[in-house]
């Protein structure tokens, strides 16, 4: 069997991709351990999910540094303590910097709401919902100094032919749950 490697998940609200990667390493399907839990927003409900699967948490208030580069500095040390190889993002609501992408290039990736290079940037189901498309998806793709712009790993489409947003979201976070852990179960078995 390959070495177990070591994951971050960074988060910064409910967590459903955290949880949907968790179940993945707890039960064999991702060869990885979640070594540590990113959020931004102390008290959100992924600390919860984090808890029940034993995983430690990183909680820190942006507010609270004096920079990017102060909190990113912090986190890279926070990151190498728990000897993580491989960043994925879930909803982490914060651009990365050059700090993390310089130490981290090519294994900090992204799981975002639509069929990039379509509708980057945050809220992304409204703005193709504003734009009357019929097909939407999900994307996970590496993440570099561009918005939404790192190279593309995985995409799968979702059609929906209806204006309900809140049926759209669930059917997008439905095949987000597959995809996401599909693509990091790839990934960690690739990384040398």
């Amino acid at each position: 069997m390959a070495i177990k490697r070591k994951i971050a998940v960074f988060a910064s609200g409910n967590g459903s991709n955290f949880e949907a990667i968790a179940k993945g390493c707890a039960d064999g399907t991702i060869n990885a351990d979640l070594a540590v839990c990113v959020t931004d927003r102390p008290g959100a409900y992924v600390v919860e999910r984090a808890a029940r699967y034993g995983i430690p948490v990183v909680e820190f208030r942006p507010a609270d540094f004096a920079s990017k580069a102060e909190f990113e500095t912090m986190l890279l040390g926070e990151l190498r303590k728990h000897g993580v190889e491989l960043i994925c993002l879930a909803g982490y609501m914060r651009i990365i910097g050059d700090v993390l992408l310089d130490a981290y290039c090519g294994r900090i990736i992204n799981i975002h709401p639509s069929l990039l290079p379509a509708f980057p940037g945050a809220d992304a189901i409204g703005q193709a919902m504003r734009y009357g498309v019929k097909i939407y998806g999900v994307t996970v793709h590496y993440v570099d100094s561009t918005l939404d712009g790192g190279s593309i790993i995985s995409q799968a489409a979702v059609e929906y032919d209806g204006n309900d947003r809140e049926i759209l979201e669930s059917m997008i976070h439905e095949k987000e749950h597959a995809l996401y852990p599909a693509t990091v179960a790839g990934l960690v078995d690739s990384l040398s």
